[in-house]
């Protein structure tokens, strides 16, 4: 029997939840039983004599099933990975196995306060310096600090290290930052951030970086190259040796943006493409959580060179059978932050454990021939859906592709008027979240589709079979598109309102005294 989804609308989602302040109903509460003999008291006769408000905090009263209820029936509402197929391009949203959940919830990790004596905690000092070492052998770096909380707090420790090095070895002029207009968004941002002047480089025809432009651009105030590879329309960069060679020449640095990291493990190396920085998102490459505000994790690696401006402290092992294992220089694994030259703790404690943890579980149970099998499936998914769907929709880079692809909605709107958005929009009734729209800006009408190598071929197959439909709608009825979705509680709200005057907080109407 097959396991392909219906291309017929989900209908999920199609119930209107009312928030739970509506819900609420005086004196609805879960039944408590009083044990026998034991004396009650109100609140107000336990805190006699105190300031106490005049009239009771707006807490929603239900009874306990009805609070459960209301929030499992919200949580179904939100399309979440767990509950249909995620193709965000860049973003990465593949599934998270629940034994790395498990894992990282056992007592011996959650128990832990991170002013507990080094003695006490060997073990999760042990995963962290393994986790690096794994991290390290995969990108041919070498040495990495966990403690960056996500991918654009990685980026950004590494140019702060890099403006570092520049600032110790004569360069502290160079306060320019260059970045192929194929980067993720953020590589931009974090060279304002640090104070750095940005030179965008436009790509080439074939969707790379232009060396004679590239040549060009560098100069003696060249501070840094920020490569993403493979790019943002999924093109491994032909000439990634040149690139760095022409970089060094110029006396710059060359930053890895590592968010595509899940195409290439086990098949290249950032450190031997000649990279001296490099970030990981864990949350993309080895399948954290992702989403939700966080926590994530945006580990960076180093070169030789830029070792001693990682921030501290770093996690050492020290082999000295005999020694006194509580003692400083015992054997073990110790926290060191005797670096001189560092940029300084960049995270509270020693970063986001409980990621690592799961990061730890998803390397550990893959080992290197899974992790190499994983890069080889993302990259074969997207390909599949590129053949299927360039036919229908333009794909401006139509060759093999890495873990992800740009298609266009170009066509579609030329004819019909339907756009990037009302096709992300019309997916919803299908159970599936878009990818990723109008994103790269070197795309017009861009749909940025990463189906990653956690999904079966029956849903790839679903998802084409939505895609091609929404295109048929399209030319022959495209107000279904125009006005899409329409199974969500949501349908299409001002989203440049929801960004600019978000309404955060529930505030209580003057006709409800009993929960103002």
């Amino acid at each position: 029997m097959s396991a392909r989804v219906s291309v017929e609308p989900s209908g999920r989602g199609t119930v209107v939840e009312p928030l739970i302040f509506d819900k609420s109903r005086p004196g609805h509460r879960a039944a408590a039983i009083e044990a026998p003999g034991v004396e009650t008291a109100t609140a107000a006769e336990l805190l006699a004599g105190a300031a106490l408000r005049q009239r009771p905090p707006a807490i929603p009263e239900l009874a306990e099933p009805e609070v459960v209820r209301h929030y499992t029936r919200l949580s179904h509402m939100n399309h979440a990975v767990d509950l249909g197929f995620y193709p965000l391009g860049s973003c990465t949203m593949k599934y998270n196995p629940k034994i790395n959940d498990e894992l990282a919830a056992l007592p011996g990790f959650t128990w832990l306060h991170p002013y507990q004596a080094e003695a006490d905690v060997q073990g999760i000092l042990e995963l962290m310096w393994e986790l690096e070492q794994a991290l390290l052998a995969v990108t041919g770096m070498c040495r990495a600090s966990l403690q960056p909380a996500a991918g654009a707090h990685g980026e950004l420790v590494g140019i702060l290290m890099i403006r570092a090095y520049h600032r110790d070895h004569g360069g502290a002029e160079r306060d320019t930052i260059i970045v192929p207009d194929s980067a993720h968004g953020t590589n931009l941002a974090t060279a304002k951030m640090a104070g750095y002047r940005v030179v965008e480089l436009p790509s080439s025809k074939r969707g790379l970086v232009d060396l004679g432009t590239l040549a060009e651009a560098l100069s003696e105030r060249t501070a840094a190259v920020m490569l993403t590879n493979p790019n943002t329309l999924g093109l491994f960069e032909d000439d990634i040796l040149e690139i760095t060679r022409l970089a060094h020449e110029a006396g710059a640095l060359v930053y890895y943006d590592g968010a595509n990291l899940n195409a290439i493990m086990g098949k290249a190396r950032p450190g031997d493409m000649g990279m001296d920085v490099v970030h990981m998102n864990l949350h993309k490459t080895f399948s954290t959580p992702h989403g939700g505000g966080g926590p994530g994790a945006g580990p960076v690696a180093v070169c030789a060179r830029l070792e001693p401006y990682l921030p501290t402290p770093l996690v050492e092992r020290r082999d000295a059978p005999g020694a006194d294992a509580d003692g400083p220089a015992g054997a073990g694994f110790h926290l060191v932050g005797d670096h001189p030259s560092s940029i300084g703790r960049v995270r509270g404690f020693y970063g986001n454990v409980g990621v690592l943890v799961r990061a730890y579980a998803y390397m550990m149970r893959l080992g290197g021939n899974g992790l190499l099998r994983a890069s080889e499936d993302a990259v074969l998914n997207a390909n599949y859906l590129r053949v299927r769907l360039h036919d229908t929709y333009d794909v401006p880079f139509d060759r093999m592709c890495m873990h992800e692809f740009v298609a266009s909605a170009s066509r579609q709107k030329h004819t019909t008027g339907v756009t990037a958005r009302d096709i992300a929009k019309r997916l919803l009734d299908f159970g599936m979240h878009s990818p990723t729209v109008y994103f790269p800006l070197n795309v017009p009408e861009a749909i940025m589709i990463e189906p990653t190598e956690t999904e079966s071929r029956d849903t790839l197959d679903s998802f084409v079979d939505a895609m091609l439909r929404i295109d048929r709608e399209s030319r022959e009825d495209a107000a279904i598109v125009l006005e899409a979705p329409h199974v969500t509680p949501v349908r299409r709200p001002d989203e440049t309102l929801a960004a600019r005057e978000p309404v955060l907080r529930w505030k209580p109407a003057a006709e409800s005294p009993e929960i103002s």
